[in-house]
């Protein structure tokens, strides 16, 4: 029985992916943040043949987070991790900044829950020498948009990070992916400020998510040709970038 464990299962993304992969045979691993939902989820996933077990605490509780993971490897073994669990900021309707708190809860959310995440997967996988990892970047990863500095930042350095992890687990049998959406409709996306080209359904996006990560690919990015705008954002000179961003109306 294969084990997928996503946490954000709550949220626009991690709820199609969970409905993606809910079919006989799995085990679904859910964690997010808001339990109504959570367990109806659950319900729709049990409906379509998965197993399922549900999680509700505060992923930034590092420890408890470690422990958590410890656990669920430990009895079963994961052997698809999606990292999906975020927040966003943004600099405000006019210009105002983000707040520090917000900045801090967003560090500590996207990045050190992320990261703790995965080195407590590590162990079990690399023993197996099998196992994928996803992890949620963002295509603001490539360069960052001036109404999300932070939210910007954390996607950067998860794409790194996926990077990274890639070229070291390889060659021991654990795949890595970093996943780079463009605009999913949620309730995140649209409290962003800013144009939303080439928007896309939750459905369609985890479709995409699903077939990117059973081919192995580094990179999971959509959708064209947004993607491939803001890949050329980051090799240009970042004065032309960011006269581009502020043609296209990226600004507070």
């Amino acid at each position: 029985m294969q084990t997928v464990l996503i946490t954000g299962a709550t949220g626009a993304i991690g709820s199609a992916l969970a409905r993606e992969y809910a079919a006989r045979g799995t085990r679904l691993v859910l964690h997010g943040r808001r339990a109504e939902l959570l367990q109806e989820l659950a319900g729709r996933c049990r409906a379509a043949g998965a197993e399922v077990e549900t999680h509700h605490f505060d992923l930034r509780d590092i420890a408890q987070t470690r422990r958590w993971v410890e656990a669920v490897e430990a009895a079963r073994g994961i052997d698809l991790l999606f990292a999906n669990a975020g927040m966003n900021t943004n600099t405000g309707e006019r210009g105002e900044g983000e707040d520090w708190q917000a900045v801090a809860d967003l560090i500590d959310l996207n990045v050190k829950a992320t990261l703790a995440l995965v080195h407590a997967a590590l162990p079990g996988m690399r023993r197996r020498r099998s196992g994928q990892i996803a992890l949620m970047s963002s295509l603001a990863g490539y360069f960052g948009l001036p109404v999300t500095p932070a939210y910007s930042a954390s996607k950067a350095a998860l794409k790194a990070y996926g990077e990274a992890l890639r070229g070291w687990l390889q060659p021991e049998g654990v795949r890595v992916s970093v996943v780079m959406p463009g605009y999913v409709d949620s309730a995140m996306c649209r409290a962003m400020p800013g144009p939303k080209p080439f928007l896309w359904l939750p459905d369609k996006a985890a479709r995409a998510i699903r077939r990117g990560l059973e081919r192995d690919r580094a990179r999971i990015s959509f959708p064209f040709p947004l993607n491939f705008g803001c890949w050329l954002l980051s090799v240009g000179h970042p004065a032309m970038a960011i006269f581009f961003l502020r043609l296209l109306n990226y600004r507070a």
